[in-house]
């Protein structure tokens, strides 16, 4: 079964810079309605599919990500009218949305808490007065680290997962800002860090939590989401399930919470092991307080 979908492979077969001005028509003629979450009804708490029809199809989409003030909204497709994996964008203009393709696949994208950088792995964009910059690499100690998926709290420390496609126990790590320079990497603990394919970390802004996806024993199916809180000592707690209403038997992946802290995207695989069919699902994210130790 294929567990990883943003491998350095993948990255390397695009080449295209974006840049604030490049955006492309998109395909999709479905109309998007005004309001907030691109018009859509929030949903309770069982996950269901995000914009049926505008961003979930019978296609694949996947890593939905929202910017810090929720007028963007960034994924990745491929398929339908997407010959090769797509990068997209839903931006809010006044009481509209316009669906609109970036460029190629080019990393998988988080925007930073202040909304002022994209990561895309190991590569990023700066926001500036036109749009996104250029995409960069990351310097040292991560120019050589192969990052499928890098996210950043508000205090600037990233959290990342370190693909090795001969070890499918490679950690995730962390490494903290200090004096305007990121110190060099370290893995997380066992409590994140035990089972394989430990993969997707999102932090919370705080620091408070941390959602990855794995594949570790008593788990619903071959990749779970885990959360863990940060206990007053500083530690990771024990890695906790999200539970069989949004972890199943098929494929659960690339979580993360919006920026205004109510709902949880991820994925789910639900086609064949083909995952020609992966659609981005959300979820009212009440459920972390329930989970959260007292």
């Amino acid at each position: 079964m294929m567990k990883i979908f943003s491998t350095p492979a993948a990255l390397l077969l695009f080449t295209l810079i974006l840049s604030g001005n490049s955006h492309g028509q998109d395909q999709n003629t479905v109309p998007i309605p005004d309001g907030p979450y691109l018009g859509q009804t929030p949903p309770g708490a069982t996950p269901v599919p995000f914009a049926p029809g505008i961003v979930s199809t019978e296609h694949y989409e996947y890593s939905g990500v929202f910017s810090p003030d929720m007028k963007e909204f960034y994924f990745i497709a491929a398929g339908g009218p997407y010959d090769d994996h797509t990068f997209i964008i839903v931006e809010q203009e006044g009481d509209q949305w316009r669906k609109s393709v970036l460029s190629p696949r080019v990393g998988q994208p988080f925007v930073s808490p202040d909304g002022q950088t994209m990561h895309l792995g190991r590569r990023y964009m700066e926001r500036t007065e036109t749009g996104w910059s250029d995409v960069k690499p990351l310097d040292a100690p991560f120019a050589d680290s192969l990052i499928m998926r890098l996210t950043a709290s508000a205090k600037g420390t990233y959290f990342f997962d370190t693909y090795d496609e001969n070890d499918p126990a490679f950690p995730i790590r962390y490494s903290r800002l200090v004096d305007d320079k990121h110190e060099e990497p370290k893995a997380l603990s066992a409590a994140i860090n035990t089972g394989t394919y430990l993969n997707h970390p999102f932090i919370a802004p705080d620091e408070s939590y941390l959602i990855w996806d794995a594949d570790r024993q008593g788990g619903y199916g071959g990749s779970d989401l885990y959360i863990s809180f940060r206990q007053p000592d500083g530690a990771w707690g024990a890695a906790i399930n999200l539970g069989d209403q949004i972890n199943t038997d098929a494929w659960e992946a690339s979580a993360s919470v919006t920026p205004d802290g109510k709902y949880l995207f991820f994925n789910r695989n639900v086609g064949s092991d083909s995952y020609e069919n992966v659609d981005i699902f959300w979820v009212d994210a009440k459920f972390i307080d329930a989970l959260r130790p007292e």
